[in-house]
This record gives C-alpha cells, sequence and structure tokens, in this order.
C-alpha cells in the first residue's frame, strides 16, 4: 500500500488509529474561518478506503444524522482499511438551514469545480483534489428536496453492474436506476472509477427514525462486503425485517393538474394498481376538490408532502418498470 494512500490532509494515519482533520479552505463573508470536519478512523491492517458522506445539501439532515451515529457508535472503526467520514459537506447551508453554498450555488451541480470559481466550486476542487484520490468506494446520503418525503432508496447509473451489486448488499427498499446529473459528486467519482452509492431517504429538515435505521444498517452491510469489518451482531440488532431490493429500470413524476389543497392517501413505498385512488386536491373552500388515480400498477417513491400545491408541482413520483 503506498504511504500516500494514507496521507489525509496532510497527515499520515498510522494503523490502528484515527484523526479529526477540517477542510478549511473558505471563510464566511465576516471573515469567520469555516471547518468542515473529517474525521479518519484506519484498521490495523490494510484494506480498501471508504467515504461516507452526508449534508451535501445542508437542510438535508437526515443523511447527517445516519454519518452522525456511525460515528458516534463507532461503527467507523475498521478492521480492514480505512473510514473518511464528512457528516456535513457543506457546512454553510447546514448552519443557514438551505440547501445551497451562501454564493447561492448547488454544491451537487459544481463538481469537480475550479481552483478559480465560485465559494462552491472552490470547495468542490479541494474536496475532489485532497479527498477522492484516496478512496476506494463512496456511500452519499440524501434526502428528498423542500417536502418531497423519499422512500429508502440508492440510485445507481443504468449500466453500473458494480453499484447494481454494492446496491444489492446495502439492502434499501429500491434500487433505483437514474442517469447521473452532470457535475455532481456521484458523477465526478465516477469518471475517477471509484464506487459510489447515493442513498436518498426522508425529507429536508427532517428526521425519520425507519429512514436513518435503513442507512445506518447499508452501510454496516457494505463495509462487511468490502471486508472491512464484521458487523452480524450490529446488523442483526438493528435490522427490524430482511428486505429484497426492487430493482427500478424505469420512474416517473405525476405533477399537480390543480392548484390547491393536496391530500395523498397512499405511503411511500406502496405498491399501487391501475385506477387506485391516490389522493386529492382540493380547493379551501368547500366546492372543488379532483381525485388523484393511478394510471397503470406502479410503486410509490416519493410522496410531496406539502399541504399546498401549484399547477405543475411534482406531487408523486412513481416506479412503473421494476423487477
Amino acid at each position: 500500500m503506498s504511504i500516500k494512500k494514507h496521507k489525509v490532509l496532510g497527515q499520515h494515519i498510522e494503523k490502528g488509529k484515527g484523526a479529526q482533520l477540517s477542510l478549511d479552505i473558505a471563510k464566511l463573508h465576516t471573515r469567520t474561518k469555516i471547518e468542515v470536519p473529517v474525521i479518519v478512523e484506519r484498521g490495523k491492517k490494510d484494506g480498501p478506503t471508504l467515504l461516507i458522506t452526508g449534508g451535501i445539501h445542508g437542510n438535508e439532515i437526515n443523511g447527517v444524522e445516519i454519518v452522525r451515529q456511525i460515528v458516534s457508535k463507532k461503527y467507523n472503526r475498521p478492521t480492514y482499511g480505512m473510514v473518511i467520514c464528512i457528516p456535513v459537506v457543506n457546512i454553510f447551508g447546514f448552519l443557514n438551514q438551505t440547501r445551497q453554498f451562501p454564493d447561492g450555488r448547488d454544491l451537487n451541480r459544481v463538481f469537480p469545480g475550479s481552483l478559480r470559481g465560485s465559494l462552491a466550486s472552490r470547495f468542490a476542487y479541494h474536496l475532489v483534489k485532497d479527498i477522492a484520490p484516496l478512496i476506494d468506494c463512496c456511500i452519499d446520503f440524501h434526502t428528498g428536496g423542500d417536502s418531497r418525503f423519499n422512500a429508502p432508496q440508492i440510485r445507481i447509473d443504468k449500466d453500473d453492474e458494480d453499484g447494481l451489486a454494492l446496491a444489492k448488499e446495502f439492502g434499501a427498499e429500491f434500487i433505483v436506476k437514474s442517469a447521473g446529473r452532470e457535475k455532481s459528486f456521484r458523477e465526478t467519482l465516477h469518471k475517477l472509477k471509484k464506487k459510489v452509492l447515493l442513498y436518498e431517504g426522508g425529507k429536508s429538515l427532517h428526521i425519520d427514525k425507519e429512514i436513518t435505521n435503513t442507512g445506518i444498517v447499508g452501510a454496516l452491510r457494505i463495509m462487511q462486503h468490502l471486508g472491512m469489518r464484521n458487523f452480524d451482531d450490529e446488523i442483526s440488532q438493528l435490522s427490524t425485517k430482511p428486505v429484497t431490493p426492487k430493482l427500478v429500470n424505469a420512474s416517473k413524476w405525476i405533477r399537480a393538474k390543480h392548484s390547491g389543497m393536496f391530500h395523498p392517501i397512499v405511503k411511500v413505498g406502496e405498491k399501487v394498481s391501475k385506477g387506485a385512488e391516490l389522493g386529492s386536491i382540493s380547493g379551501p373552500f368547500g366546492y372543488f376538490e379532483r381525485k388523484i388515480k393511478a394510471t397503470e400498477n406502479s410503486y410509490i417513491l416519493c410522496i410531496n408532502q406539502s399541504p399546498i400545491v401549484n399547477q405543475g408541482d411534482a406531487i408523486l413520483h412513481i416506479a412503473h418498470d421494476v423487477e
């Protein structure tokens, strides 16, 4: 193993040791330095390096909670290899409880970044330059945006066979084949030949125990699959029921045909039949109501939990080609 593979942000990590480091490449407009904690643990024996990240979008708290618990419970201490945890990648957005960086940009749309670009772009550059070369695999934790509540799912590129195998090991309810977003962290890591799993579950500014638990168990399964540590006891204690992931080859959004108050009657993860009632949109004064029905057999991947919707808003994400 190259010594460089175990030098993180300028500090060499000895076997069996750990360190809390920081990415501190930017300041607020008050000139206050903002440090992004990077928590590193190395096993006593050589093995792969796993990166676990949360909070690329600062208001996606559920992902932060998953990584926090992994560190708090010392699950990030491997027997083989090294684990790098960044619980809050976008510490700026986390402080303000917003999705974006202070410059208004979405961090997950500016990778691989630029040394002379915007604040978000510069941060992305350092993450890719200083951390990405060290890793073999990454689990990136996300939630649905705004009020959109996602069923627990792993997203992978359509032709990513290695990702599919890892996704099955993770054990989320759904594996969604989706095209990688241009300039996203996931796409950038793929171009660097790194294995990537993107977990989606829950919604912004919210912590859901079931979603969190699925993410933690999934991370332990991946570590065990990679031969980094045995988690048989922990997985059996945390898992409530065995899950056979459903592979989603195609999905689409149902959009509101009317503005009004949205009343979903289905649950995320639920299987629905063609013609089944999914919910309704009503006016606030009692004389207007329209039912929403399924146009085909499908599974509910996401529900917009906002009580008020406008015509054209995405309200239900459905999987209609499932294996």
